[in-house]
């Protein structure tokens, strides 16, 4: 556990972009999964807005993503399982980077074929809350031909990461823009953000 925690900040310290092949274990993936194609079929994912409460707009076409956030009053033991993972590696920043999270927030992530997000950043400009995104990503046999990559814009470069299953990137929210590519078959994953307030 401790490994995977370390791969993914030694590598966020290196190349400000933190990257684990197999953060979840491939079991909590695949029940991940099978949760997000639940929540699909019952018509309970909903086209995400841009923006927090105070600015949010509905009718934005910057994404294309339809999302369901993770609640632990939901009493799913999968998604308590995962919200456990991020607490302990939470609990491992904080104590090996002093970063004082706090809070966090995270939603499943359904791209449909064809939608995309535009390049942007994760924290909101009228609020600073957000100080690191942990994506986690759930689709099985992935490859560059299915589109749906993250695009990372880092200083004169960019880095393309495709979004395997057991995979989780890591990087500050208010520094690294970043896309999602078109997808050209379903694209599944976890996203959310270590909050500081």
């Amino acid at each position: 556990m401790i490994d995977r925690y370390e791969e993914l900040i030694e590598r966020f310290i290196d190349n400000k972009i933190g990257l684990c092949e197999h953060f979840l274990t491939l079991e909590l993936a695949k029940l991940l999964q099978q949760n997000l194609l639940d929540l699909e079929r019952d018509e309970r994912m909903v086209f995400a807005g841009i923006g927090n409460n105070a600015v949010k707009d509905q009718h934005q076409k910057q994404r294309g993503d339809k999302i369901y956030w993770i609640d632990k009053k939901n009493k799913n033991l999968s998604e308590l399982a995962f919200l456990e993972e991020v607490e302990n590696f939470i609990d491992h920043l904080n104590k090996t980077c002093y970063t004082g999270i706090n809070a966090y927030e995270f939603h499943y992530a359904l791209y449909d074929v064809g939608s995309c997000y535009q390049r942007h950043k994760d924290q909101f400009k009228n609020n600073t809350d957000r100080k690191y995104s942990l994506i986690s990503y759930l689709n099985d046999d992935w490859n560059k031909d299915d589109g749906g990559e993250l695009m990372i814009y880092l200083d004169e470069k960019t880095e393309t990461i495709l979004p395997t299953i057991r995979k989780a990137v890591f990087f500050q929210s208010n520094e690294l823009e970043h896309a999602v590519l078109t997808a050209k078959r379903p694209r599944m994953s976890i996203t959310g953000w270590l909050k500081r307030s």
